[in-house]
């Protein structure tokens, strides 16, 4: 049985239904999306609400102006909000915030951001430079007008991920930011919105990012230029004018450069990709273990994948 979601669109309409909870002491959770919710957003939700129990799980839904570039897709992402509370219903969403632009941004763009740092200008912000400066911004408005206890991203944004946890240890926000992990179509494609953009055999493409992905996983065993060309050895089987690689890295889980390319003990790491398709601009990655005790181990550990 599903109830349906408290729908909210202004500061002082989500106070009035958030006080008097916070006031008899339950945790507040919120999911921060941009709507056109999918499996991977359900996903979420859940999670949340694994969080706080008997607690208030907010959704938020607003399409952030400030984190689109130009050329980049703001007029045609999809505004589906009946639908994305019908979603929320399903998944026991106690409210959902669904403010205008007017709303986030009264006196229009803000004149104080917030500033992501170097790796802000890194990988997705060197590709979408600005963009991560617009996330944290209203990542953080939002973390203000909610108050929330916790926090729950998706890890397929797992840049975003790092950059908002940073953001909350380094500002003292106080809230709990929880990865949860991505949720996948049958074919291995991570579930995103801009899916939809994708035709038929341009989907069939996209699901060689995850494969490429999980290739590198299957050599991460033999160090760090093995995954790497493991990785590539897929990407290269497509065309360059049928996907077009923008980036490819292996990182440390919390995205620093450093790396050492044949560790003797195993190292977590993390591999992360983007690539257009078509029109269609996507993002994946996945967790590695890089590196073996011995050469048998990482004989084994490559067998066992």
């Amino acid at each position: 049985m599903t109830s349906t979601p408290v729908l909210v669109a202004t500061r002082d309409e989500l106070d009035a239904v958030l006080g008097p909870r916070r006031r008899s002491g339950h945790p507040v959770a919120v999911v921060t999306t941009m709507g056109a919710l999918h499996e991977g957003h359900a996903s979420l939700f859940r999670e949340a609400r694994h969080r706080v129990g008997e607690g208030v799980v907010v959704a938020t839904v607003f399409v952030n102006p400030l984190q689109f570039g130009a050329g980049e897709d703001l007029d045609r992402y999809p505004r589906t909000l009946e639908s994305d509370v019908a979603m929320c219903a399903r998944e026991g969403v106690d409210v959902v915030f669904a403010p205008t632009v007017g709303e986030m941004y009264p006196d229009g763009e803000p004149v104080v951001t917030v500033e992501p740092g170097p790796l802000g200008a890194e990988l997705e912000g060197a590709s979408r430079p600005g963009h991560f400066r617009g996330v944290l911004t209203v990542v953080a408005k939002l973390f203000g007008v909610v108050r929330p206890d916790v926090a729950v991203f998706g890890q397929k944004d797992y840049q975003q991920l790092v950059l908002v946890t940073r953001m909350s240890r380094d500002l003292d926000l106080r809230v709990e930011v929880v990865g949860a992990e991505t949720v996948r179509e049958p074919d291995g494609l991570a579930l995103s919105s801009r899916n939809r953009y994708l035709g038929e055999a341009e989907r069939g493409r996209a699901a060689t990012l995850s494969r490429a992905l999980r290739a590198a996983q299957d050599r991460a065993a033999y160090g760090l230029p093995a995954a790497r060309w493991a990785a590539m050895r897929v990407l290269d089987e497509v065309p360059e004018s049928e996907l077009e690689l923008d980036y490819l890295a292996i990182r440390t889980p919390e995205l620093a450069e450093v790396l050492e390319e044949h560790p003797v003990d195993p190292v977590p790491a993390r591999i992360l990709v983007a690539a257009r398709v078509g029109s269609t601009r996507l993002i994946d990655n996945l967790p590695l273990t890089l590196g073996s005790t011995t050469p048998a181990a990482a004989s084994s550990a490559s067998r066992a994948r």
